[in-house]
């Protein structure tokens, strides 16, 4: 039983990880399209800022959806009403958040 706590606890933490990664690369490639518009010296800045959330976003997306997934498996070994509870208050707020985030990435 051990062993399988070990490896729910390390699948969850590989996908918590995951989602780390997914969010970092996100920013990190948001951020350098921003500072690259931002240097250009072009006319029209603040137009071309809307390409830059809809990458951002969709990072953001990914990266939260990973995360949902390693909290749920991370629950599989934990079951009590307190996790359990704990869990279902993060699965709603980041889903809340992701609809929106994807809902927002929709209408552009």
């Amino acid at each position: 039983m051990d062993a399988f706590h070990t490896l729910i606890n390390g699948i969850s933490f590989t996908l918590n990880i995951i989602g780390a990664l997914i969010t970092l690369r996100g920013v990190v490639i948001a951020l350098g399209e921003f500072l690259k518009k931002e240097f250009s010296g072009k006319k029209d800045a603040l137009g071309l800022n809307e390409p830059i959330r809809i990458t951002l976003g969709s990072y953001l997306v990914l990266g939260l959806e990973f995360f949902i997934a390693g909290d749920i498996i991370k629950t599989i070994i934990t079951p009590t009403w307190e996790s359990l509870a704990i869990l279902g208050a993060v699965v709603v707020i980041r889903t809340i958040l992701s609809y929106f985030l994807t809902k927002e990435l929709k209408k552009t």
